[in-house]
């Protein structure tokens, strides 16, 4: 097999799990993001529990990054270098979190959502195809 077939069997599997995971934690239910975010309503803090669950993985997967000398299907590690803080971090942060609360997904629960079927959830992820889109053809080519 080619390490193309390799790469796209692991990013494959690593899909499957985080969409089994998401499903599990109830996290393709845009009430219960919603629920997280009314601090001062009907609070549900399940989400805290999800986020800091994945925070202590990706803490363990970057602490065994670190030791290794390339990815098991890569020739190296791909990284980013820009640290600064900037006027589009901000913003685009920003439209993130007003999207997420708004709709009650963000990209990676949407996209896994699609199987459940709810009409909501196909119209959010053709909009947010439709925005990463414009900004790749667009925004993206200014800098």
């Amino acid at each position: 097999m080619s390490r193309n077939s390799y790469q796209f069997g692991a990013a494959v599997a690593s899909g499957i799990v985080f969409g089994i995971g998401l499903s599990l934690s109830g996290m393709l239910n845009p009430v219960r993001v919603q629920g997280f975010l009314d601090v001062f309503g009907n609070w549900d803090p399940s989400l805290a529990f999800v986020l800091g669950g994945a925070v202590a993985v990706a803490f363990v997967g970057v602490q065994v990054m670190k030791r290794m000398r390339h990815p098991a299907f890569d020739d190296s590690f791909h990284l980013p270098t820009n640290r600064k803080i900037d006027a589009p971090l901000v913003i685009g942060s920003a439209l993130f979190g007003l999207g997420w609360g708004i709709g009650g997904l963000c990209p990676g629960p949407a996209v896994a959502s699609l199987s459940v079927g709810i009409p909501q959830t196909v119209l959010f992820v053709l909009a947010m195809l439709i925005g990463m889109t414009l900004y790749d053809r667009v925004w993206s080519t200014r800098t």
